[in-house]
Protein backbone atom coordinates (compact mmCIF):
# COMPACT_ATOMS: atom_id res chain seq x y z
CA UNK A 1 0.00 0.00 0.00
CA UNK A 2 1.62 3.14 -0.87
CA UNK A 3 2.10 6.32 1.32
CA UNK A 4 -0.27 9.38 0.73
CA UNK A 5 0.46 12.34 1.40
CA UNK A 6 -2.18 13.88 4.09
CA UNK A 7 -4.88 16.01 3.04
CA UNK A 8 -8.18 16.01 0.79
CA UNK A 9 -9.44 12.94 -0.24
CA UNK A 10 -12.44 12.30 -2.52
CA UNK A 11 -14.62 9.14 -2.84
CA UNK A 12 -13.95 6.45 -4.82
CA UNK A 13 -16.43 7.85 -7.26
CA UNK A 14 -14.65 10.98 -7.69
CA UNK A 15 -11.19 10.11 -7.47
CA UNK A 16 -11.01 8.77 -10.64
CA UNK A 17 -12.81 11.97 -12.42
CA UNK A 18 -10.87 15.09 -14.50
CA UNK A 19 -11.77 17.59 -12.16
CA UNK A 20 -11.60 16.22 -8.57
CA UNK A 21 -9.17 13.27 -8.97
CA UNK A 22 -5.96 12.69 -11.00
CA UNK A 23 -7.53 12.59 -14.58
CA UNK A 24 -8.00 8.56 -15.55
CA UNK A 25 -10.99 9.02 -16.71
CA UNK A 26 -10.95 6.32 -19.02
CA UNK A 27 -10.58 3.28 -16.43
CA UNK A 28 -13.06 1.64 -14.69
CA UNK A 29 -12.31 -0.77 -11.69
CA UNK A 30 -13.39 -4.38 -11.95
CA UNK A 31 -15.13 -3.97 -8.39
CA UNK A 32 -19.23 -3.16 -8.19
CA UNK A 33 -20.32 -1.20 -5.31
CA UNK A 34 -22.80 -2.11 -3.87
CA UNK A 35 -25.77 0.51 -3.24
CA UNK A 36 -27.58 0.34 0.24
CA UNK A 37 -30.57 2.39 -0.28
CA UNK A 38 -31.93 0.73 -3.30
CA UNK A 39 -31.07 -2.47 -1.30
CA UNK A 40 -33.45 -1.32 1.70
CA UNK A 41 -35.79 0.48 -0.51
CA UNK A 42 -36.74 -3.24 -2.38
CA UNK A 43 -36.80 -4.98 0.86
CA UNK A 44 -39.32 -2.13 2.70
CA UNK A 45 -41.46 -2.83 -0.71
CA UNK A 46 -41.14 -6.69 -0.15
CA UNK A 47 -41.94 -6.58 3.62
CA UNK A 48 -45.03 -3.91 2.79
CA UNK A 49 -46.14 -6.51 -0.01
CA UNK A 50 -46.33 -9.57 2.41
CA UNK A 51 -48.16 -7.45 5.02
CA UNK A 52 -50.60 -6.55 2.75
CA UNK A 53 -51.40 -10.46 1.34
CA UNK A 54 -51.18 -11.66 4.66
CA UNK A 55 -55.01 -12.24 5.98
CA UNK A 56 -56.69 -9.59 7.42
CA UNK A 57 -58.46 -11.41 9.93
CA UNK A 58 -55.33 -12.66 12.25
CA UNK A 59 -55.65 -15.66 14.83
CA UNK A 60 -59.09 -16.05 15.62
CA UNK A 61 -58.80 -19.28 17.87
CA UNK A 62 -55.43 -19.89 19.59
CA UNK A 63 -54.43 -23.42 19.23
CA UNK A 64 -53.44 -25.07 22.26
CA UNK A 65 -52.22 -29.17 22.45
CA UNK A 66 -54.11 -29.65 25.43
CA UNK A 67 -57.64 -29.28 23.36
CA UNK A 68 -58.14 -31.72 20.42
CA UNK A 69 -61.09 -30.33 18.93
CA UNK A 70 -63.86 -32.67 17.21
CA UNK A 71 -64.23 -32.82 13.81
CA UNK A 72 -67.61 -31.50 11.38
CA UNK A 73 -68.65 -31.49 7.73
CA UNK A 74 -71.39 -28.85 8.08
CA UNK A 75 -69.00 -25.77 9.21
CA UNK A 76 -68.98 -21.55 8.30
CA UNK A 77 -66.09 -19.43 8.93
CA UNK A 78 -64.38 -18.02 11.97
CA UNK A 79 -65.80 -14.70 13.42
CA UNK A 80 -63.67 -12.93 15.78
CA UNK A 81 -65.47 -12.66 18.44
CA UNK A 82 -64.93 -13.56 22.67
CA UNK A 83 -63.55 -16.96 22.52
CA UNK A 84 -64.31 -19.62 26.05
CA UNK A 85 -61.78 -22.50 26.04
CA UNK A 86 -62.53 -25.55 27.85
CA UNK A 87 -59.68 -28.08 28.13
CA UNK A 88 -60.00 -31.48 30.48
CA UNK A 89 -58.42 -28.95 33.27
CA UNK A 90 -60.08 -25.72 32.76
CA UNK A 91 -62.34 -23.04 31.57
CA UNK A 92 -60.82 -19.80 30.80
CA UNK A 93 -61.58 -17.00 28.56
CA UNK A 94 -59.45 -14.43 26.94
CA UNK A 95 -56.18 -16.59 28.77
CA UNK A 96 -57.99 -15.99 31.89
CA UNK A 97 -58.86 -19.40 34.45
CA UNK A 98 -61.99 -19.22 35.39
CA UNK A 99 -62.73 -22.66 37.13
CA UNK A 100 -61.36 -26.21 37.38
CA UNK A 101 -63.22 -28.76 35.51
CA UNK A 102 -62.92 -31.05 38.74
CA UNK A 103 -64.43 -28.05 41.03
CA UNK A 104 -67.43 -27.56 38.61
CA UNK A 105 -68.40 -31.34 38.07
CA UNK A 106 -68.56 -31.51 42.33
CA UNK A 107 -71.26 -27.79 42.09
CA UNK A 108 -74.61 -28.25 41.82
CA UNK A 109 -75.31 -24.59 40.17
CA UNK A 110 -75.36 -24.45 36.57
CA UNK A 111 -73.71 -21.17 35.84
CA UNK A 112 -70.26 -20.76 36.40
CA UNK A 113 -70.15 -16.95 37.91
CA UNK A 114 -66.44 -16.13 37.53
CA UNK A 115 -67.17 -16.48 33.67
CA UNK A 116 -70.56 -14.77 33.36
CA UNK A 117 -68.65 -11.81 35.22
CA UNK A 118 -65.74 -11.61 32.58
CA UNK A 119 -68.67 -11.95 29.76
CA UNK A 120 -70.53 -9.20 31.35
CA UNK A 121 -67.59 -6.87 31.55
CA UNK A 122 -66.44 -7.75 28.15
CA UNK A 123 -70.30 -6.84 26.95
CA UNK A 124 -70.05 -3.56 28.82
CA UNK A 125 -66.55 -3.16 27.49
CA UNK A 126 -68.42 -3.63 23.90
CA UNK A 127 -71.48 -1.17 24.63
CA UNK A 128 -69.36 1.33 26.10
CA UNK A 129 -66.66 1.41 22.86
CA UNK A 130 -69.62 1.48 20.74
CA UNK A 131 -72.20 4.21 22.63
CA UNK A 132 -70.69 7.03 20.46
CA UNK A 133 -71.30 5.27 17.09
CA UNK A 134 -74.52 6.32 15.00
CA UNK A 135 -76.91 3.44 13.94
CA UNK A 136 -77.14 -0.07 14.57
CA UNK A 137 -74.05 -1.13 12.40
CA UNK A 138 -72.20 -1.44 15.40
CA UNK A 139 -74.98 -3.02 17.91
CA UNK A 140 -74.24 -5.95 20.32
CA UNK A 141 -74.84 -9.07 18.64
CA UNK A 142 -74.05 -11.50 21.70
CA UNK A 143 -71.54 -14.14 19.78
CA UNK A 144 -69.51 -15.99 21.52
CA UNK A 145 -67.08 -19.01 20.22
CA UNK A 146 -66.80 -21.94 22.59
CA UNK A 147 -63.28 -24.11 21.89
CA UNK A 148 -63.95 -27.31 24.01
CA UNK A 149 -61.92 -30.58 24.17
CA UNK A 150 -63.60 -33.34 22.21
CA UNK A 151 -63.91 -35.08 25.18
CA UNK A 152 -65.29 -32.79 27.70
CA UNK A 153 -68.63 -33.80 29.32
CA UNK A 154 -71.40 -32.09 28.21
CA UNK A 155 -72.46 -31.26 31.77
CA UNK A 156 -69.43 -28.88 31.96
CA UNK A 157 -70.48 -27.92 28.26
CA UNK A 158 -73.55 -26.99 29.21
CA UNK A 159 -72.43 -24.79 32.21
CA UNK A 160 -70.72 -22.71 29.61
CA UNK A 161 -73.19 -22.41 27.73
CA UNK A 162 -75.83 -21.06 30.54
CA UNK A 163 -72.87 -18.55 31.47
CA UNK A 164 -72.57 -17.56 28.17
CA UNK A 165 -76.51 -16.89 27.76
CA UNK A 166 -76.90 -15.91 31.44
CA UNK A 167 -74.30 -13.20 30.45
CA UNK A 168 -76.23 -12.04 27.15
CA UNK A 169 -74.23 -14.19 24.69
CA UNK A 170 -76.69 -15.40 22.67
CA UNK A 171 -75.61 -16.84 19.54
CA UNK A 172 -72.97 -19.78 20.45
CA UNK A 173 -70.91 -21.37 18.08
CA UNK A 174 -68.62 -24.10 18.62
CA UNK A 175 -65.31 -24.35 17.33
CA UNK A 176 -64.42 -27.33 14.87
CA UNK A 177 -62.18 -28.91 12.67
CA UNK A 178 -63.30 -29.08 8.94
CA UNK A 179 -63.45 -32.49 7.75
CA UNK A 180 -62.96 -33.19 3.97
CA UNK A 181 -65.59 -34.31 1.59
CA UNK A 182 -66.75 -37.67 2.16
CA UNK A 183 -64.23 -38.33 4.44
CA UNK A 184 -61.47 -38.21 2.45
CA UNK A 185 -58.36 -36.92 3.73
CA UNK A 186 -57.32 -33.55 3.67
CA UNK A 187 -56.14 -30.70 5.81
CA UNK A 188 -58.23 -29.96 8.84
CA UNK A 189 -59.21 -26.08 9.62
CA UNK A 190 -60.51 -24.26 12.23
CA UNK A 191 -64.11 -23.97 11.81
CA UNK A 192 -67.59 -22.89 13.60
CA UNK A 193 -70.57 -24.79 13.83
CA UNK A 194 -73.46 -22.95 14.55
Amino acid sequence: MAIKAPGKRYCKRLQHSKVFGHGTHGHKSGNADVLITPLVDMFVIIVLFLIANFSATGEVLMMTKDIQLPEAVNVKEVEMNPVVMVSGEEVSISGNVVGRVQDLVKEEYLNIPALEEKLRDMKKQFEDLHAMADGNTNAFKGDVNIQAHKEVEFAIIKRVMFSCASAGYNNINFATLQKGEAGAPGESTAAATP
